[in-house]
């Protein structure tokens, strides 16, 4: 079973458009938009489990230049 999640990015001023192209290469990546509000740039990812998950974003995601937070959402199914 595949988990999915939305991972809401905080940047540095004026890189979200940058953040949300470089992430958008990352494997598990299925989406990347930047977008206004409060965070910068919203990305749907998937992984064939939470541990996988977490280490995307913590090794992949966290480590782009100009990423100053993110909030995983996983994806509850019912």
């Amino acid at each position: 079973m595949v988990v999915q999640a939305y991972i809401l990015i905080q940047t540095d001023v004026g890189k979200a458009a940058e953040v949300a192209r470089e992430i958008a290469q990352v494997k598990g990546v299925t989406l990347a938009e930047d977008v206004t509000g409060p965070y910068d740039v919203i990305v749907r990812a998937e992984a064939k489990n939470v541990d996988e998950l977490g280490k995307l974003v913590v090794s992949k995601v966290q480590n782009l230049d100009g990423i100053t937070r993110t909030l995983t959402c996983p994806v509850v199914h019912i």
